[in-house]
């Protein structure tokens, strides 16, 4: 099979896990013996534009008549079976849809976020879930300025989203959901059901499994308010003093807007270590040194690539109960599951880590089997491959 995959890359300075699922499922075709080409844009080249030309990015965010142009020659010469669209903010813009449509190939797109009904994509506000803008209506976010607190790039994103509504609908052949929650909260869209598919993003590995951790567990992430930054350091606290001197230590891997706030907490508490970005391969090795996996994110994540990685290495996670986690972990089975929001829940859940070191090993042993059973890449990849053979054989109508 021919495959084009269309991203928009996100800045190399917040390491993206749509960018790394991208490069994964392409590698995994590509080692299958499919011909796949991409067509991107890269954010980090907003940079280097100058004044006049920044200027311009609200409307190219609305449409972007170059991108339509562009894909068009490429669809053009490389004639593919079907179009693999993952990120279209900012520079890609939804005239990619109209370019497939013109050149009559199927498109698959793969919705990594809740970026159509959500201004800052995560339905979060104010460091609480909100889903005021959940049923269609966008008005909230505008009110709100909930894209990065700016009224003209939140009136941007909206109009973008708003006013593609219909072709989001009516140009897409297949769409992938990546967890079943998250076509839940995306009902607001009205999908054609039978052209949605959940998939769970891929996660390769073949690295060792098991063996002694030590005596600490792990958090790697992005480090900002969504992804539960500021419930993890109450819960630490409220974890230590329970545990006193004689407790495990907390390594935190990766960077992001709080680092700042994080470092000035870590340097008081010599029980935390900062080992800031950190390349697959190390993050691996410090999954296999912990006890388990921190997960303490406020908003409801859509997938969670660490979960599945944590899992591949055969280490559980102890992650808050809400948005995509209670759909790849089974509580008390093969990781531990507390309750969104409750410092006092993480600490509880660290101190079981801390005093019952062979329960948690036990539940990294089936946390493996369930990524063996559930999430091998041949299995995903084959389920990719039969929702392209669908959109290929089941193509929007032209009249749409």
């Amino acid at each position: 099979m021919k495959i084009l995959l269309v991203h928009n890359r996100y800045r190399s300075t917040a390491p993206s896990g749509e960018n790394r699922v991208v490069d994964q499922e392409s590698e995994a075709l590509a080692a299958a013996g499919h011909e796949v080409t991409h067509f991107e844009r890269h954010s980090d080249d907003i940079e280097s534009w100058p004044a006049w030309q920044k200027a311009t990015l609200p409307a190219r965010v609305v449409w972007n008549p170059t991108s339509r142009r562009d894909l068009a020659a490429v669809l053009k010469d490389e004639r593919p079976d079907v179009v693999h669209v993952h990120n279209t903010f900012p520079l890609l813009s939804p005239s990619v849809l109209y370019a497939c449509r013109d050149a009559g190939v199927p498109v698959v797109i793969t919705l990594h976020n809740y970026k159509l009904l959500c201004a800052s994509g995560d339905f979060f506000r104010d460091g609480e879930v909100c889903h005021d803008c959940a049923g269609g209506n966008p008005t909230p976010a505008v009110v709100h300025r909930c894209y990065r607190g700016s009224a003209l790039a939140t009136s941007t994103t909206v109009l973008n989203a708003r006013s593609h509504r219909r072709s989001w609908r009516d140009l897409v052949s297949a769409y992938i959901f990546i967890s079943e929650s998250q076509r839940q909260l995306m009902t607001g869209m009205n999908f054609d059901p039978d052209r949605s598919f959940v998939k769970h993003n891929m996660v390769p590995y073949d690295g060792p499994v098991g063996g002694s951790p030590e005596r600490q567990v792990a958090y790697v992430g992005r480090l900002d308010a969504a992804k539960g930054a500021p419930l993890l350091m109450k819960g630490w606290d409220a974890y230590r003093a329970i545990a006193g001197d004689d407790a495990l230590r907390l390594v935190i891997a990766g960077g992001g807007p709080m680092l700042d706030e994080v470092t000035a907490w870590a340097a008081t508490r010599p029980s935390v270590q900062l080992r800031g970005l950190m390349s697959k391969p190390e993050v691996f090795e410090l999954i296999g040194q912990s006890r388990a996996v921190v997960l303490p994110s406020e908003w409801e994540e859509t997938f969670g690539l660490v979960v599945v990685e944590a899992m591949a290495v055969g280490v559980p996670l102890l992650a808050s109960g809400h948005g995509s986690f209670p759909d790849l972990i089974t509580d008390g089975v093969d990781s531990a599951l507390f309750e969104p929001g409750r410092p006092d829940a993480l600490a509880k859940l660290l101190l079981d880590v801390d005093t019952a070191p062979d329960r948690y090993l036990d539940l990294g042993r089936q946390a493996r089997l369930t990524y063996e059973t559930k999430h091998q890449p041949h299995q995903n990849l084959e389920q990719l491959l039969d929702i392209y053979r669908f959109a290929v054989g089941h193509p929007v109508p032209a009249h749409r």
